[in-house]
């Protein structure tokens, strides 16, 4: 088979299927999760997709690059404020510091109970064993995976939300900002641990140059900030391939993933060059029409073997705990005072949602041998269940309106 007859079948597949599902569904379901479903059911089924060229060279290449675009844009949306226009009914502003420790307990609370509940409970189990890794580590990978939230996902449920919905929601994409960029330092951080009986004594010229680089990207972001705040687009525009290809070289070079040096890449953007790129526009097309792609073949990389009954009872606990812990941890300590009890909790099943974030998350811990083909596939079905669960959880949650009068 050819390699654009291939291309056009993996594209059918995950692309255009997905999109008619999800138009047909009335957008029910966020469209990242259908793809990495169909990936995920045609694993389970043995499904030979390899004699039509299923996954394809060009697919694979082209969700790829949509990815790290993702990436890159998700950095960019680090330092800008994605609540758009205070609504009438919007909620009193938190203080700086209590909106931080709100954030740090959402994350947190998630990743010490989920890091220390597979740690004792999941790993004995047969086909939990991390390859690569020790079992703490693998553990704490999980654990990241079970507190992330999906900040993609996030900005669009929220401009669906109604208007007297919309305060909540905003609130929601300020943490979902803050854990996500504690997401990739973590997954850095993870890596770097997993590494670090060879990384540091194998570092020579090329990663000093890549650490030096990553310094110069961030202190060239912070010099434009403060001396050239509006330069011509064009400029702009060839600054962007330069920021994204450097960074994830420079990742790339210190043993790191990619999607990592990108996302941070972006994140040192100057904000006020980021505000006149179309980097939402950019985001929607890649996320629909390219990174399925990639979700797609993610799904179809587990092995179908390793999605037994109890794996899925598995993944079902994990989905448990990952609700519980999120939604407990800001229960426990919500990020302001002003807020009901229906209110904390609608703002944590919006937070639970897992989405794109986990799924890119524990593509990157599976490559690097940081999680087992089990612990892979379970994640994947949580990713699906925890996104599809968002919209019901905070409707059953949120607050009600009040009898007219």
């Amino acid at each position: 088979m050819s390699d654009l007859t291939a291309l056009l079948a993996d594209a059918g597949l995950f692309v255009c299927v997905p999109w008619i599902l999800w138009r047909v569904m009335g957008r029910v379901v966020p469209i990242a999760v259908i793809p990495i479903l169909i990936g995920i059911l045609a694993a389970v089924w043995h499904l030979p997709l390899k004699s039509i060229g299923v996954p394809s060279f060009y697919g694979d290449t082209i969700g790829w690059i949509a990815v790290l675009v993702l990436a890159f844009t998700a950095g960019m949306e680090m330092w800008q404020h994605p609540e758009g226009e205070a609504a009438e009914n919007a909620l009193p502003k938190p203080p700086v510091t209590r909106l931080l420790g709100g954030a740090a307990t959402a994350l947190g609370g998630p990743f010490l109970v989920g890091t220390i509940l597979v740690y004792m409970f999941f790993l004995p189990l047969p086909g939990w064993h991390a390859p690569a890794v020790t079992p703490l580590i693998a553990a704490a990978s999980i654990g990241l995976c079970i507190a992330v939230s999906a900040l993609p996902v996030l900005i669009g449920i929220v401009r669906e939300l109604p208007a007297r919905d919309k305060p909540l929601g905003q609130l929601a994409l300020k943490l979902a900002v803050i854990d996500d960029a504690t997401l990739w330092i973590g997954l850095a951080l993870l890596q770097f641990a997993a590494e670090r009986q060879t990384a540091m004594h194998s570092w020579g010229l090329r990663e000093c140059l890549a650490l030096l680089l990553l310094v110069a990207l961030g202190l060239g972001g912070s010099l434009a900030s403060r001396f050239i705040r509006n330069p011509p687009k064009l400029v702009i525009w060839a600054v962007v391939p330069l920021y994204l290809s450097l960074g994830s070289w420079a990742s790339m070079t210190l043993g790191l993933h990619e999607l990592i040096g990108a996302y941070f890449a972006g994140a040192f953007m100057p904000p006020s060059w980021v505000k006149r790129l179309p980097f939402e526009t950019v985001s929607t097309f890649c996320l629909i029409w390219l990174a399925p792609l990639f979700f797609g073949h993610s799904g179809l990389r587990i092995d179908g073997d390793a999605l037994t009954w109890p794996s899925v009872l598995a993944s079902l606990s994990l989905v448990v705990i990952s609700i519980v812990a999120k939604i407990g941890s800001i229960y426990l300590f919500p990020p302001s005072k002003d807020l009901s009890r229906r209110q904390t909790l609608s703002l944590g099943a919006l937070l639970q949602c897992k989405g794109l974030m986990e799924i890119v998350a524990a593509t990157i811990l599976h490559e690097q041998g940081m999680l087992s083909e089990f612990a892979f596939a379970s994640l994947m079905v949580l990713a699906v269940i925890s996104t599809i669960l968002t919209g019901p959880l905070f409707h059953l949650f949120k607050p009600r309106p009040s009898p007219p009068v």
